[in-house]
């Protein structure tokens, strides 16, 4: 089975980027983040108040402390104003599986960000959790979400019809998966 360690917290440094601990003197940005309309298209969730946003901070950070799964906030060099997530929220130990989720504010939509912030955090998944899998479940509509997905050479494995039932209607489900590479 897969055993987890995030003690000391994996801080990873690319090009432009550093993804990092979230914490709670994100709220304002991590608020602003989950109550922007454009971001929160796709992800089919109600949109949160300040206090809901301060408990999944704490519920994140929980989840890191217990090896359960990991999220970094990501932030544009040389700031540390988190512009997004990526993470690791759902592992199967037992599998060596883990879903992949990310969300940037649309203020930095269409600049590479989140490709950069995935290729680092992928690498991160398979090499450092030792991973053998990464799924990654999307809205069938989110195009943009999709081609990062087939640019990093996740294939499509299933598409749920109406499974997931959000604002009074049964929504589709697409998931990718990624397998590490033996070479």
């Amino acid at each position: 089975m897969l055993e987890l360690n995030f003690d000391p917290f994996p801080v990873i440094e690319t090009k432009r980027l550093i993804l990092r601990r979230i914490v709670l003197d994100d709220l304002d940005s991590y608020f602003a983040l989950r109550t922007n309309v454009n971001a929160m298209k796709h992800i089919c969730q109600v949109l949160p108040t300040r206090d809901e946003t301060q408990t999944k901070i704490l519920r994140i950070n929980e989840m890191i402390s217990m090896n359960d799964g990991m999220a970094w906030a990501i932030c544009l060099k040389p700031s540390d104003t988190m512009i997004g997530t990526a993470s690791f929220h759902k592992v199967i130990k037992e599998h060596y599986r883990a879903e992949i989720g990310y969300m940037l504010h649309p203020d930095f939509w269409k600049q590479g960000i989140i490709s950069e912030a995935l290729e680092a955090v992928i690498h991160y998944g398979f090499y450092s959790m030792r991973l053998h899998s990464i799924e990654a479940h999307i809205d069938p509509a989110n195009l943009a979400s999709e081609k990062v997905l087939e640019k990093f050479k996740f294939v499509k494995e299933a598409y749920f019809k109406e499974n997931y039932f959000f604002d009074g209607k049964f929504l589709d489900t697409a998931v990718y998966s990624l397998i590490r590479s033996s070479k």
